[in-house]
């Protein structure tokens, strides 16, 4: 089971008031069903929510309501839950803040539909086991969509994420409405705010690998950016020693700097600190790091001259 399947089928199980209830049957309905005058027919893969939905219409509205089950024609075979209404259908779409008193489309819901915070969520838990995915963080990147149809009803899913300060934002999409968020936190935020708690818990633990991992890559990466550096700073020193050696021979560099030279051939593979260490140790003179550094300065500076020449 996706990791989407399963954020749907654990809050299609939480508990929730009737008026909550009645939110996210509007969202529900809104944004994931066919009807007319006669019917109001919902779909769905997952037969959790199947279910969900039957009892929340039985429980709020007492009507009869028929299912049928049909088999995917897609690679999966899954089965498809049809929920069919043809009771009360006006008196419904009017509850649910979907048509007005004249039968016309509500462009967004009337005001008591999400009257609070509790109900803003489920019509958001509703929208998202409407229209919603969420990729596994197991995946490359973090991205959470919902897929609207109606231009209205995306902005105002739109503004709703966003009073939550999830910061979503809307793009089309073949002539749909993708509202979508790519930061890890807010995809968290809005694992809480629809009640997905075993869903967040894996999410968090999933992305908590991920960044330990990628701190590891970047300081094995840093390790051998420096390793690197080291050497090629190593080999160009050596050209030089060797350059000077061959040309002048190293009879007429002061003691200092043949001494340096004498030491970077002897450990050619050494950090300035380690060499420095080595020299302080062997000659019993203490030289730091820089003060080594400043010898292979002038040590450049010799054999660039003998470049020139």
């Amino acid at each position: 089971m996706s990791f989407t399947a399963n954020i749907k089928d654990e809050i299609s199980k939480s508990s929730m008031t009737k008026t909550e209830n009645i939110a996210c049957l509007s969202a529900i309905i809104r944004n994931n069903a066919q009807y007319d005058d006669q019917s109001i027919e919902i779909s769905t893969e997952n037969s959790n929510v199947a279910k969900s939905i039957y009892l929340f219409f039985k429980d709020i509205y007492n009507i009869t309501i028929e299912i049928q089950t049909i088999k995917s024609n897609t690679f999966n075979h899954r089965n498809i839950y049809n929920l069919i209404i043809k009771d009360k259908v006006k008196m419904i779409l009017e509850d649910l803040s979907v048509i007005d008193d004249n039968g016309n489309y509500l462009d967004m819901p009337k005001n008591y539909i999400v009257d609070s915070i509790e109900e803003a969520k489920a019509y958001l838990k509703g929208v998202f086991l409407s229209k919603g995915s969420i990729n596994d963080p197991k995946t490359s990147r973090y991205h959470l969509e919902l897929l609207i149809d109606k231009k209205y009803e995306s902005v105002y899913v739109q503004r709703l994420l966003n009073t939550f300060l999830l910061n979503s934002k809307i793009i089309m999409r073949e002539n749909k409405y993708m509202i979508y968020i790519k930061d890890s936190e807010k995809i968290g935020d809005f694992l809480r705010i629809i009640q997905a708690t075993n869903a967040l818990l894996y999410y968090e633990d999933i992305k908590i690998l991920r960044e330990q991992k990628n701190m590891t890559n970047r300081l094995n990466n840093c390790e051998q950016a420096n390793i690197d550096k080291m050497v090629a700073t190593c080999n160009a020193q050596i050209q030089d020693i060797n350059l000077i050696k061959q040309e002048k021979g190293f009879d007429f560099l002061d003691d200092k700097i043949k001494e340096a030279c004498i030491y970077r051939l002897k450990y050619p593979e050494t950090s300035l600190q380690e060499l420095s260490e080595i020299i302080s140790l062997e000659t019993g003179k203490t030289i730091t790091k820089s003060g080594l550094n400043h010898r292979f300065r002038k040590i450049r500076d010799i054999a660039k001259k003998i470049e020139l020449h």
